[in-house]
């Protein structure tokens, strides 16, 4: 029977030493991943095409010979191309690739810019002050690369009204012209009027 924590899995798949309780050395050779991939005992595939660890094309050949040769590498067999005919495996030092693999996705998430839906709230009411104050606040946002969903609230009676107040929209995209687009022309959604800006490139 095992003692569970004498036994220690390490995502290196490396052969690592696990002791039972007669103190006899057991080699596994076998990694737990939450990994999508499919490494080592996982593979059961009849055939795999095996790339070697520098690159080396190692041809086709059973999955059992192909873990055989990185057992005796003390890597990992990596199936990298699992829709492949045959599957494509590669024998290489599973931690060190999931650590760079992570690594990329991490700086890649970094370059994707983050576009952001800020809402600027307006009154059929408004007077020109606000309304200025709102476009530079508008202003600021459409600079940075986020969206502006402009959206003109009507209460009571003011709903009688809306026709006229769609002026106020216009009005308050032509103090930002030269720095937006209209992305969705305003549309009456429920007791708001709503408009969506965006940065002009």
């Amino acid at each position: 029977m095992w003692i569970g924590a004498a036994i220690h899995f390490f995502l290196c798949g490396k052969r690592i030493l696990a002791k039972n309780r007669e103190s006899k050395d057991i080699d596994i050779w076998r990694c737990t991943t939450i990994s999508d991939l499919m490494i080592n005992e996982q593979i059961r595939d009849r055939e795999v095409r095996v790339i070697g660890e520098d690159g080396e094309q190692l041809g086709v050949m059973s999955s059992r010979d192909a873990m055989k040769l990185a057992r005796e590498a003390e890597l990992d067999l990596v199936k990298i191309a699992p829709t492949a005919k045959p599957p494509v495996c590669k024998i290489i030092d599973y931690g060190k690739y999931k650590y760079e693999q992570t690594r990329k996705e991490k700086e890649a998430k970094k370059k994707q810019k983050t576009t952001d839906v800020k809402e600027i709230r307006l009154s059929p009411n408004i007077d020109v002050n606000d309304l200025n104050t709102k476009a530079n606040q508008a202003r600021k946002f459409l600079t940075k690369g986020d969206k502006v969903k402009v959206a003109l609230r009507f209460r009571g009676r003011e709903m009688a009204h809306m026709g006229m107040s769609k002026q106020i929209l216009d009005d308050f995209y032509s103090k930002l012209e030269d720095v937006a687009v209209i992305e969705k022309p305003a549309k009456l959604e429920g007791r708001s009027m709503i408009m969506f800006l965006g940065e002009k490139r």
